[in-house]
């Protein structure tokens, strides 16, 4: 149906189903009680479940869908409702992998470094965006995480080209998970700077009224001096921004202006990951 078919309440024409359209451009976070399940989860998708077992990639493409629409949480805290998904993020970090400085490219595997950045958010399909602040232990995170990974690879996957995809898919994302490989520290650094660099461009749409500067911790948390320096020129270009008007510094933690409280919440979070302190 084109546009000019509805009129400004969204109702349809004269040749077109009546009453009002609902929201079909968001995926909200499967909301489940008691202990958290694949199936639950699945259960709350208003579409259907996809069709699993098949020998076709098409359940596999819906399910992707969702990373598209559903929303990065920890921007939502701020009412920023129409922000970034979960796919938006894991692009950016893709293309930015590409732009490893040469001494370091040439000991990566860049097109696995590319691959894991677009994998290594996949779960989130289901499980949502878990932030450190959202009370959800490291442990229960990675279960979910994991048990809808075994979902999508093998559920969705594992008829598909003889199942080899979605090992492959299975095999990137631990090693993302493990981070004991150097592709997986350095895909984490760029999920780090990835998030700063969000958080500074919303900062400068927010005409300096949004502070979001306690995001800025996950710069302490960068392992690799490549990243590294790109780290500390985007903090640079944030202080200009803010000159002198007050304003929080994440990468200072307390001292910084962020509570005690929720400092504890990053570190231990963070201090979970297996990346290299």
């Amino acid at each position: 149906m084109s546009p000019s078919a509805l009129d400004t309440n969204g109702h349809s024409g004269a040749n077109g189903v009546s009453g009002s359209i609902p929201e079909v451009g968001i995926v909200p976070v499967p909301k489940v009680a008691g202990t958290w399940t694949v199936e639950k989860a699945l259960d709350t998708i208003t579409v259907g479940k996809p069709t699993q077992g098949s020998s076709s990639p098409v359940p596999y493409f819906h399910m992707l869908e969702r990373l598209k629409t559903t929303k990065r949480e920890g921007w939502r805290r701020f009412n920023i409702n129409r922000g970034e998904s979960i796919a938006d993020h894991m692009y950016r970090m893709s293309l930015m992998t590409m732009l490893a400085p040469p001494a370091l490219a040439a000991r990566l595997d860049m097109a696995k470094c590319m691959r894991m950045a677009l994998i290594h958010d996949m779960a989130e399909a289901l499980v949502g965006d878990i932030t450190p602040v959202d009370g959800v232990a490291k442990p229960e995170k990675s279960r979910r995480e994991a048990t809808t990974m075994d979902y999508i690879t093998e559920g969705l996957l594992g008829n598909v080209h003889g199942g080899l995809v979605g090992v492959n898919i299975r095999a990137i994302w631990q090693e993302y998970e493990d981070s004991e490989t150097l592709e997986s520290h350095f895909v984490h650094d760029i999920d780090k700077m990835e998030l700063i660099l969000q958080m500074v461009e919303y900062e400068k749409r927010g005409q300096g009224k949004l502070d979001l500067g306690e995001f800025a911790y996950v710069k302490t948390r960068i392992v690799l001096d490549e990243v590294k320096t790109w780290a500390d020129e985007l903090i640079k270009e944030r202080e200009a921004f803010w000159e002198d008007q007050p304003h929080v510094r994440g990468d200072l933690r307390v001292e910084g202006g962020v509570p005690e409280e929720k400092v504890e919440m990053q570190s231990d979070y963070y201090d979970k990951e297996g990346v290299a302190k």
